[in-house]
């Protein structure tokens, strides 16, 4: 798994264990790392928006892994620069260590090895959801055509 090393493997394993009986969910796993945001409300006021601090060495292990895809070409590193536009450098050092502790929640709780997609699919996935999303909240109906790649080659030549 990418920004999964040895050494991080064997941190998890020895402070969560391979049992995933005892969290019920992936949320429950990744609450109990500190990985979750903690969204309390109100009122209908925001009082916080916070991740909570834990000195969870598991925790600090996702976010080490999440650290070192921020480069990588692979679906973990687009996640992270995708978020990093719009969430800054630590919130999506957060978000993508909680996608990567979630994987391999999963992993550990049903036995299955992680099945790599390229980042070319993960990007296209992506826009379809976004398509699918924008679609749904349109009021009038809107034609969405995909970005024509020779219109936006003759732009960057003229630039």
């Amino acid at each position: 798994m990418d920004g999964f090393g040895v050494s991080l493997a064997q941190t998890v394993t020895t402070e969560v264990g391979t049992d995933m009986g005892k969290f019920p969910s992936e949320k429950h796993f990744c609450s109990w790392l500190g990985l979750a945001p903690k969204h309390e409300i109100s009122g209908g006021k925001v009082l916080k928006n916070k991740t909570l601090k834990t000195k969870n060495r598991a925790g600090q292990a996702f976010r080490m892994a999440a650290q070192s895809v921020k480069k990588a070409d692979c679906v973990f590193g687009a996640l992270y620069r995708r978020l990093r536009s719009r969430l800054g450098p630590a919130q999506a050092t957060v978000a993508t260590a909680h996608a990567i502790a979630r994987v391999v929640y999963r992993m550990l709780k049903y036995q299955v090895e992680y099945e790599k997609i390229s980042v070319e699919e993960y990007e296209k996935k992506y826009e379809e959801q976004q398509i699918k999303y924008m679609k749904k909240t349109c009021t009038e109906p809107v034609e969405v055509k995909p970005p024509n790649s020779a219109s936006n080659s003759s732009r960057l030549e003229r630039a």
